[in-house]
């Protein structure tokens, strides 16, 4: 299971490049990353093999950081796939609190999310679950 980092801070210009900035200087790779600005709040989101460091770094830096257990699963790539998956979280009452698209090939889809629920995500999952590593 990955980790996913979310920074939650006041938008404003030139947080992206602070924090980019900040990790390429600790040679932190940064691996996948969204970021969205919501009511003057900018949520950032991005995923690091090293979140303990990056964490440490960040906070060090004055950020506010929220860690997360990330679930990594591959989906075929055609329409419906991503409704299958969501309708049967749903419907066991699992609550999806971030998802990404990680990769597409046109063949497979790799997506990352993040539940409420973890263990009964991860249960209900399991068919589709992958190691990050090899993601």
């Amino acid at each position: 299971m990955a980790k996913t980092l979310t920074i939650v801070e006041d938008d404003r210009v030139g947080l992206l490049m602070d924090i980019s900035y900040i990790m390429g200087k600790e040679k932190i790779n940064i691996e996948n990353i969204s970021a969205a600005a919501v009511g003057g709040k900018a949520i950032i989101v991005l995923t690091v093999k090293d979140t303990k460091k990056a964490t440490e770094i960040l906070k060090r830096n004055g950020f506010n950081i929220l860690e997360e257990d990330t679930l990594m699963i591959k989906l075929p790539d055609k329409p419906g796939e991503l409704s299958k998956i969501t309708q049967m979280l749903a419907k066991e009452g699992v609550n999806i609190t971030s998802l990404f698209v990680v990769s597409r090939d046109g063949k497979e889809t790799v997506v990352a999310l993040t539940v409420d629920k973890k263990r009964k995500g991860t249960k209900l999952l399991e068919p589709y679950l992958i190691n990050s590593e090899t993601a």
